[in-house]
């Protein structure tokens, strides 16, 4: 029973193999993505240009803040609510700078902007609190 079972085994195999053709192969092998070489038509549209200088506080607010900011998550400050801002702006702007910048409870250290400057971490609070007032 076990020679049986091994040889239609091995002719399923073969004739597996026989059924499938160079296209379906190729498809299935091919490589994830493209590649774009000079000369190709690919190449023509030029890639976007970086962003220059400093984000806006209205930027890293969008890109980052917003998750907690908005929603009031973990006992974030929801912006546009000056109720919630008022006890943190009396221990005074440069407070909350510091706690945006370093962390505080369970906001993270720059709000997960690990690339954002503190000038920009800074420009994240200001928009807040003009937006809170």
């Amino acid at each position: 029973m076990k020679k049986l079972f091994g040889i239609l085994f091995v002719a399923g195999l073969v004739t597996g193999s026989a059924v499938a053709d160079d296209a379906e192969v190729s498809a299935r092998i091919a490589a994830v993505g493209s590649t774009c070489m000079q000369g190709d038509d690919c190449a023509a549209a030029p890639a976007p240009a970086a962003a220059a200088g400093p984000k806006s506080g209205k930027d890293v607010y969008t890109g980052f803040c917003t998750t907690c900011h908005s929603a009031g998550l973990m006992g974030a400050p929801k912006l546009g609510t000056a109720a919630d801002w008022a006890p943190r702006i009396s221990k005074g702007v440069d407070t909350l700078y510091t706690h945006a910048i370093a962390g505080f409870n369970a906001m993270p250290p720059k709000g997960m902007c690990a690339a954002c400057s503190d000038d920009e971490i800074k420009a994240a609070v200001d928009y807040m609190l003009d937006g809170s007032k």
